[in-house]
Parts: structure tokens; sequence; C-alpha cells
């Protein structure tokens, strides 16, 4: 659970993250941007803070910021409904973001993360301009450099409430509480 005043702390420095990243986002924009700390209390090392322009039932566009070093866990996108799970490209627009997905691990992973928890290790290191692009039910997860990064993400329709992650305590709906 994240307290209603580091949500707002949150909210104040993602913003001056798109500002570095040269990206405009409206009054409402800022107003309603999302903070997830999944439920760990942790945010600055496990969380994700992210603007979605549009989520409809074929597609769906996001900017998501990472604060340095911080970390959007280990998950996949399920099919659901007889539809097939998510598919996502990210593109760094600011920063360093460094992406894990399956296939040969990297030798010396430029990333920390907590052991048995993240079992993906192919690592894709996206500087601004750089993009990538994650199949339907790719386990992945993310983490930025230590300037932090704002990702781009272009997708077929999300439904993040049904991800489902490698670490069952996560939560992906963030919580907050009233102080």
């Amino acid at each position: 659970m994240i307290s209603k005043s580091m949500k707002e702390c949150a909210k104040l420095l993602t913003i001056s993250f798109f500002d570095k990243a040269g990206i405009i986002i409206s009054e409402k924009e800022k107003e309603d941007i999302e903070v997830a700390d999944f439920g760990l209390n942790d945010l600055m090392s496990t969380g994700l803070q992210l603007v979605v322009y549009i989520n409809s039932k074929r597609t769906c566009s996001k900017e998501m910021v990472l604060f340095p070093g911080q970390t959007c866990p280990e998950h996949k996108h399920p099919s659901l409904n007889g539809q097939s799970g998510k598919e996502e490209t990210f593109r760094c627009r600011w920063g360093t973001v460094y992406l894990y997905v399956p296939g040969e691990p990297a030798g010396k992973p430029t990333c920390k993360h907590p052991s048995g928890l993240y079992t993906v290790q192919k690592e894709i290191v996206l500087k601004p301009g750089e993009q990538f692009t994650i199949k339907p039910e790719t386990l992945h997860w993310f983490q930025a450099g230590p300037e932090g990064a704002v990702v781009s993400e272009f997708s077929t329709s999300s439904h993040d409430e049904s991800d489902i992650f490698t670490d069952p305590s996560i939560l992906r709906a963030p919580e907050v509480s009233g102080k």
C-alpha cells in the first residue's frame, strides 16, 4: 500500500521525467497519473508510473516512467475471454531501460533482481529511439538505468488487472492509504 503523500510526490517526480523527455501531457493526464507500487510498499525499488492515452477494444497507448533503478516486476499478459494476450512494443524515449525476456541469459546482467521471483534473463538494452516488441503471453520484466527512463508503450488492448506475476504477493491494482 502506498500513502497518499507518497503518491503525490511520485506524481510530481513523474511529471519532471516527462519534462526531461520533452513529453507534454495535459492537466487531466497529470491528475490521472497511475502510481503502482504493486502492493510491496517499496515504490522506489519496485514500481511503475504511467499515463494511459487510450485503451480501446483493439489498441492501447501509454507513457511509462521508471525512477532510477526502479523495476516493473516479472509478469505476462495472459489470454482473456478467448482473446490472445497483449502484444506490446516498448520504445525508449529518455534514459535507459533494461528489458528481460526468455532466451539466452546475459553473461553479466546489468540489473539485480530477487532470485526465484524473476526467471527470464535475456537482457535487451533500450536507449532513446530504440524499441522492442513483446509477444503475447511472454514473461518479461524491466528496470530503469541510473538516471531513470521514460518508455512509450504501444499495444493491443490492455487488461493489466489480469496480468500474471511470478511473485504471488504482487497486487496489480494500486492501493492508497488516506495519509
